[in-house]
């Protein structure tokens, strides 16, 4: 499995900067999200205040059922606060419409979920068209797909491909439109360790390359190295954020 490319010698991005010496693009205050499950008030977040900055790589860890997925889904706009205000740059979601929030998802944020949602009878370069055909400003898909390290399976279908190939497809899905933000969901549940490792370097190569943001939940303590900065969420609550002086590679890793 051919890996992601690298960038040329000399080509080298320089660490990011500070997040204080960067622009939030989000920022949360005071969230809570509340499920009402017959008479039972479920609460998936409360008291939550978190900025994410341009251009970082913050992993969000938590145990199942911490309130991870649903932070996640409030960031891209697939859901919205019970509480508290949530501002991606000059736009207000907190209680924006649905014509608001399909536009923001469309406009400015990708999504790789565990499971690709591949098309089966399509091809790699015919899944990653969907998104281009819809956006405003798309890379061409094939060279997303080569960015991702799959520029030799292009017309390739989903079952001629590994797991960790369809994943990266649904990366370069995810990209193809270009977007500031990647939010991506236990990414590498559904891998070996080899290939959640390769898609790791893919997530790390974006992220230092494009410059896009890049957002990871998951339960895995090990992928936090890699991070920025690590948001600690816990029974609906952030209990710590950390920083680190420095990111480690995913290669790296060991889980």
């Amino acid at each position: 499995m051919p890996a992601p490319p690298s960038p040329a010698a000399g080509d080298a991005t320089p660490p990011p900067s500070p997040p204080a010496e960067r622009q939030p693009v989000f920022v949360l205050r005071d969230l809570a999200r509340t499920y009402t499950m017959g008479e039972v008030e479920v609460v998936a977040l409360k008291d939550v205040d978190l900025d994410l900055y341009q251009g970082e790589f913050v992993v969000i860890l938590g145990a199942s059922g911490s309130g991870k997925s649903t932070l996640l889904n409030i960031l891209g706009g697939m859901d919205t606060p019970s509480a508290g205000t949530i501002r991606y740059l000059d736009h207000e979601l907190t209680n924006a419409g649905d014509t608001a929030l399909t536009s923001f998802r469309r406009e400015h944020v990708g999504f790789v979920f565990q499971f690709y949602n591949l098309i089966p009878s399509l091809t790699a370069r015919e899944n990653v068209q969907l998104v281009t055909e819809i956006s405003e400003h798309p890379m061409d898909p094939v060279e997303a797909l080569k960015l991702v390290g799959l520029g030799d399976r292009i017309d390739h279908f989903p079952a001629q491909l590994s797991g960790g190939e369809q994943q990266r497809v649904a990366i370069a899905r995810a990209i193809a439109k270009q977007p500031d933000i990647l939010l991506c969901d236990e990414p590498t549940g559904a891998l070996d360790f080899r290939t959640g490792k390769l898609v790791l370097e893919v997530l790390d190569h974006i992220n230092r390359v494009l410059g896009t943001t890049v957002a990871v939940i998951t339960h895995n303590a090990a992928i936090a190295g890699m991070a920025d900065r690590v948001i600690y969420i816990s029974s609906g609550h952030i209990t710590r954020v950390e920083s680190n002086a420095h990111r480690i590679s995913p290669a790296e890793i060991e889980w």
